[in-house]
C-alpha cells in the first residue's frame, strides 16, 4: 500500500475564484478616487481591500499548513478544539468589543475576530467525531440528545452575545445528522414549528384554526377513503370560507392554503407513531398548533417592542415599515440589484455602489454590488460557483470511507449552504436580514479563515487515496 496525494482541484478551483471575486467586490465598495495610497503597505493597513489581502494571504497560509498536517490530527483533538472554542465565547462577553449591540469581537490592533465564526468549524469536529463514534446510533433518543447538546452549547454563548444571526446559522449541522440517521420526523417537526411561527406573526389566530381544520378534513379525507366525497366537501366549504376570510382582511387567500398546515398535522401523526389512531391524534394535534399559533401572534403583538417588531415587518410585511428608516437597507439593496439588469454596468460602473447608497455593503450586502455591477449574469454566475462547490463537497463526503470525514465533510456543505442561501436571500427581501456573511465575499477575516479551516479540512481528509 502506498499513498498518492491527491488534492481535490475542482473544491480547490470554486474556492479560489470564490475568493477572488469576493476581493474585487470589497475593491469596488471601498474604492476612492481621491483617496491617496503611499506605496503598498499604505494600501494593506488602510484600506478595506488591502486588509482583506492580509486576511487572503493568512487563509493561504493556514490552508498549506492544514494540508501538510497529518489528518488524524483532527479526530484526535476534535474535542479539544471545541472546548478551546468554547472558552473563546464565553471570554468575548467580558472581554469583546461591543458593535451595533452585539459583543461578539475581540479587537486588537485595528483588527477584529470574531470566535463564532471560528466555533463553527470547532463545532462541526465535535460533532463529526461523536457520530463517528462506534456506539451511537442516531436513532436513538441517548444518541440524539448528545449531539444536539454539542451543537446546543455554542449556540447558547453565541445567544448572550446577543447574535441570533450567527446561532441561526448553527442549524446547518442538522445536515450531518440527518446523514448518520436521525429520523426524519425530526425535520418535519421542525419545518411545521417554523410555519407556524410564520403564520402566527402574518394572521390572526382565528383565521390559522380555519386552516387548520381544513387541513386536518384534508387528512381525514385521504385516510377514510369510503367517506371521501363527505370529506371533500367539507374540505371545500372550510376552503370557501378561507377565502371570504382572507379577502375580508384583504390578505392573500393563496398563501393560507399553501401554508402548509397539514404538514403540520402529519408531523404529530409521524413523530408520534400513532398511524392507526389518527382520530384520537387529529384533536390534539390541532389543540397544540393553535395555542403555538396563538402565542406567536400574542408575543409578536403584545410583548416584542416596535423596533423588534419592525425587524421581522420588514421580511414578512415590508408595506409596515418605513421606507427612509427599518425598510431602507433593504430597499437600497433591491434597487442596486435591479439597477445591474442583464449584463451590469461594468466595473466602477455601479453608481449606488459608488455612491455608498446601501449599508453594510462590504458585509451584509455585498451580493448587491455583484448584481449591481455585473447584472444578472454576474450574479447567476456567482450562485453557480456556490451551488457548484456544496455539490462537490457532497459528493466527496458519500466517497469518504470514515463516518468522521463524511460527516465533516456534510457540515462545512450544510455551513455553505446556510450562509450563501440566507445571505443572498437576504439581499433581495426573501429571507430576513439576520446579519450573516456571504463565504469567501464578505468583508472580514474571521470568516474568511472559519470558511478557509472547513475548506482545508475538508480536502485533507478526502486526500489521501490508497492504491496497491
Amino acid at each position: 500500500m502506498r499513498k498518492r496525494l491527491n488534492i481535490d482541484l475542482s473544491v480547490l478551483s470554486l474556492y479560489f475564484a470564490l475568493m477572488a471575486i469576493g476581493w474585487y467586490a470589497i475593491y469596488v465598495v471601498s474604492y476612492n478616487s481621491a483617496q491617496e495610497i503611499n506605496g503598498f503597505s499604505d494600501f494593506l493597513l488602510n484600506t478595506p481591500a488591502g486588509k482583506q489581502t492580509i486576511w487572503i494571504g493568512i487563509s493561504f497560509s493556514l490552508m498549506l499548513v492544514i494540508l501538510l498536517m497529518d489528518w488524524k490530527i483532527w479526530q484526535t483533538y476534535a474535542y479539544l478544539f471545541y472546548g478551546l472554542s468554547l472558552v473563546l465565547l464565553a471570554l468575548v462577553l467580558f472581554l469583546g468589543k461591543e458593535i451595533k449591540g452585539a459583543t461578539a469581537w475581540f479587537y486588537f490592533g485595528g483588527f477584529t475576530l470574531q470566535p463564532s465564526e471560528l466555533a463553527k468549524f470547532a463545532t462541526n469536529l465535535a460533532l463529526a467525531a461523536y457520530l463517528a463514534t462506534y456506539r451511537v446510533n442516531m436513532k436513538k433518543w441517548s444518541s440524539q440528545w448528545y449531539a444536539f447538546a454539542i451543537v446546543g452549547a455554542p449556540v447558547a454563548l453565541i445567544m448572550l452575545q446577543p447574535d441570533a444571526g450567527s446561532a441561526l446559522t448553527f442549524t446547518a449541522f442538522l445536515v450531518p445528522m440527518y446523514r448518520e440517521g436521525l429520523p426524519s420526523s425530526y425535520y418535519i417537526f421542525f419545518f411545521s414549528a417554523f410555519a407556524l411561527l410564520i403564520l402566527g406573526i402574518l394572521y390572526e389566530p382565528v383565521l390559522i384554526l380555519i386552516i387548520m381544520l381544513t387541513g386536518a378534513n384534508l387528512l381525514y379525507m385521504l385516510r377514510f377513503r369510503e367517506r371521501r366525497q363527505l370529506w371533500f366537501l367539507l374540505w371545500l366549504a372550510l376552503a370557501a370560507l378561507s377565502v371570504w376570510q382572507a379577502f375580508w382582511q384583504e390578505q392573500l387567500p393563496i398563501s393560507l392554503l399553501l401554508s402548509g398546515i397539514p404538514f403540520v398535522l402529519l408531523t404529530f401523526y409521524w413523530f408520534f407513531k400513532a398511524r392507526s389512531n389518527l382520530s384520537t391524534l387529529m384533536p390534539m394535534s390541532l389543540l397544540m398548533a393553535f395555542l403555538f399559533a396563538w402565542g406567536v401572534h400574542y408575543g409578536f403583538t403584545k410583548v416584542l417592542k416596535p423596533h423588534q417588531q419592525d425587524r421581522i415587518n420588514v421580511w414578512l410585511n415590508p408595506e409596515k415599515c418605513d421606507p427612509q428608516g427599518s425598510l431602507y437597507n433593504l430597499l437600497q439593496s433591491k434597487m442596486a440589484i435591479a439597477s445591474g439588469g442583464f449584463a451590469g454596468k461594468g466595473a466602477l460602473g455601479g453608481s449606488m455602489t459608488r455612491g455608498n447608497f446601501v449599508p453594510e455593503q462590504a458585509t451584509d450586502f455585498i451580493f448587491s454590488t455583484i448584481g449591481e455591477e455585473q447584472g444578472f449574469i454576474g450574479s447567476l454566475l456567482v450562485i453557480g460557483l456556490f451551488l457548484a462547490l456544496i455539490l462537490r463537497l457532497t459528493v466527496l463526503a458519500e466517497r469518504q470511507r470514515s463516518v468522521f470525514a463524511r460527516a465533516f465533510t456534510y457540515g462545512v456543505a450544510g455551513l455553505l449552504f446556510v450562509h450563501f442561501f440566507v445571505n443572498i436571500s437576504m439581499t433581495m427581501g426573501l429571507m430576513p436580514v439576520i446579519g450573516i456573511p456571504l463565504p469567501f465575499i464578505s468583508k472580514g477575516g474571521s470568516a474568511l479563515l472559519g470558511f478557509t479551516l472547513l475548506i482545508a479540512v475538508a480536502l485533507k481528509l478526502n486526500e489521501f487515496r490508497y492504491l496497491d
